[in-house]
């Protein structure tokens, strides 16, 4: 379940959003941020993002995410840093 949500709209279509799982009380996972292709390139993605980290230091959370390698200089651009390896389990569907 998420902790803390945003979403963005333009007029009544949802054209982006995000979201941190976290207990609250030490790490909150961001997670889910999305922007349609359409809106893209327009610093709505970064604003979410940045918008999802000042809540978490709001509330004293260490903000964390995972990525493909591809848009790891772009969250570095934010502010992360790479900290680990993550590992992933394909499932079939």
């Amino acid at each position: 379940q998420s902790w803390y949500a945003i979403y963005v709209f333009d007029d009544k279509r949802l054209v982006g959003m995000g979201r941190v799982i976290s207990d609250g009380v030490i790490t909150g996972i961001i997670c889910g941020v999305g922007v349609l292709p359409k809106y893209q390139s327009s610093g709505i993605g970064k604003e979410i993002v940045k918008r999802l980290i000042q809540h978490c230091e709001q509330n004293k959370v260490i903000p964390q995410l995972m990525c493909v390698e591809k848009l790891q200089s772009y969250y570095e651009s934010i502010g992360f840093e790479a900290f680990s390896i993550g590992m992933t389990k394909h499932i079939l569907r």
